[in-house]
């Protein structure tokens, strides 16, 4: 169902209404701003793009090691979503996430049980080249904050959806669009929501969490936004944002916005959807269209960055990696191989094409593939090659398979399109 207010609101008077916070007394206000600054703490506060760290590595245990002939149990399915590639979040027991409906984004709050709770409009969103919901929501304490891939951040209670602030990253921060929408799912840490506006003067921004104003701007190389949701990486001496824009790798100081280095990376199309993968004190960043990954070694600081490897097999578009025991595994663009790729060398050790290329996630020893055909794969890495352990195929939903996997309460939430599935992957639930 959608909130009264909202149905009656409209989308366009949505982004008009004024929001009035009332003075409070002062003993109560402190509190209030104790609490807000609790919440914000750390990162861990808030959801992250692939998994807690950001790197597609889900910490639950208890999960099974060999799925049954037809896969495993769907514990429920919503077919409600409209059109979407986002993947859901899970915070204070509810799933986010979201999609598009007559060219309206909007955010769904679903309970664990598969049931809708509330959905909330979040302005137009990219109707276009392969039209829908590109981002998933970040939720923070009890804020939620959504990127359209028409440039609109906003900010919502995420108790019922109800707006707080919002921004325009193309009217207020001199951002452009890029070919088939923004795709970037925001990072909150402390009091900031970091975001790549991709504008020459504001390209790079840092926004208070709580009132959306403007903490920080980075020109950074001036490029456009590329796809890629940014990687907060915290050293000992500060906290480093890397993400990666239309030919760049950037690092920059997440307290101020200073561009600490780049490294050049392009391809044909300006797409590097991929998080950056950290490990060791180093980053490994990809790319599809036959591009690849490099391997840079951060010094102790974070301030520089010093080239180790260059691999051109490992080059996927959109499907992410995970580095484990040494290795990275996943698929590629071009080749459309899973691979194994030495972390300290970037030589390749092993290739299959059992299961189409598409998206990989990890948790308890095993890798979790969702392909572009539809396949849902279980695999165990060895010395020598993948040991697949289940297979089934996604018939539910609509479209693309592009949607990354979540894995949350020994549960593996699959969305396709308009479906949003709940596997269930581990007993004693």
């Amino acid at each position: 169902m959608i909130r009264p207010m909202a149905a009656k609101a409209g989308t366009a008077l949505f982004f008009e209404l004024n929001f009035r916070i009332m003075k409070p007394p002062v003993i109560i206000f402190l509190l209030l701003s104790l609490a807000f600054s609790t919440f914000g703490q750390t990162q861990a506060d808030a959801t992250r793009w692939r998994g807690p760290d950001g790197n597609g590595i889900y910490p639950e245990e208890g999960l099974l090691k060999t799925w049954p002939a037809d896969g495993p149990e769907i514990a429920w399915t919503y077919e409600g979503l409209g059109e979407g590639y986002s993947s859901p979040v899970i915070a204070n027991g509810i799933l986010y996430v979201t999609g598009m409906e007559d060219e309206t984004g909007y955010v769904y709050a679903i309970s664990e049980a598969g049931k809708l709770l509330w959905k909330s409009p979040y302005g137009p969103e990219f109707a276009s080249s392969y039209p829908g919901a590109r981002s998933s929501p970040t939720v923070a304490g009890d804020l939620l904050y959504m990127l359209s891939g028409q440039g609109q951040l906003v900010c919502m209670i995420a108790e019922d959806g109800t707006l707080k602030w919002s921004k325009d990253l193309f009217r207020d921060f001199d951002g452009r669009n890029i070919r088939w929408g923004v795709t970037e799912t925001v990072v909150a840490d402390d009091d900031k929501v970091f975001c790549t506006p991709g504008g020459s003067t504001n390209n790079i921004i840092a926004l208070n969490r709580f009132s959306g104003n403007l903490i920080w701007s980075s020109p950074g190389k001036g490029d456009v936004s590329a796809y890629c949701t940014p990687l907060l990486i915290e050293l000992p001496t500060r906290k480093l944002l890397v993400t990666m824009t239309a030919d760049n790798i950037l690092g920059l100081d997440a307290a101020n916005g200073k561009l600490l280095w780049s490294h050049p990376q392009s391809n044909q199309y300006s797409v590097h959807a991929n998080t950056p993968i950290y490990h060791d004190r180093a980053v490994y960043c990809f790319s599809g269209y036959g591009k690849g990954g490099v391997k840079l070694q951060l010094n102790e600081d974070g301030s520089s960055v010093t080239k180790k490897w260059f691999n051109q097999t490992l080059n996927s578009r959109i499907g992410g990696a995970v580095a484990v025991g040494g290795y990275i595994y996943g698929s590629g663009d071009s080749n459309r191989e899973w691979q194994c790729i030495d972390w300290e060398t970037g030589e390749q050790k092993y290739s299959t094409t059992e299961v189409g290329n598409g998206i990989a996630i990890y948790a308890d020893g095993m890798l979790y593939w969702y392909s572009q055909r539809g396949e849902l794969a279980l695999a165990k890495p060895g010395p020598d090659g993948f040991q697949i352990a289940g297979k089934t195929k996604v018939t539910l939903g609509s479209g693309q398979h592009w949607a990354h996997p979540v894995i949350n309460n020994k549960r593996l939430f699959v969305r396709h399109g308009n479906a949003l599935i709940a596997y269930q992957i581990g007993e004693d639930l």
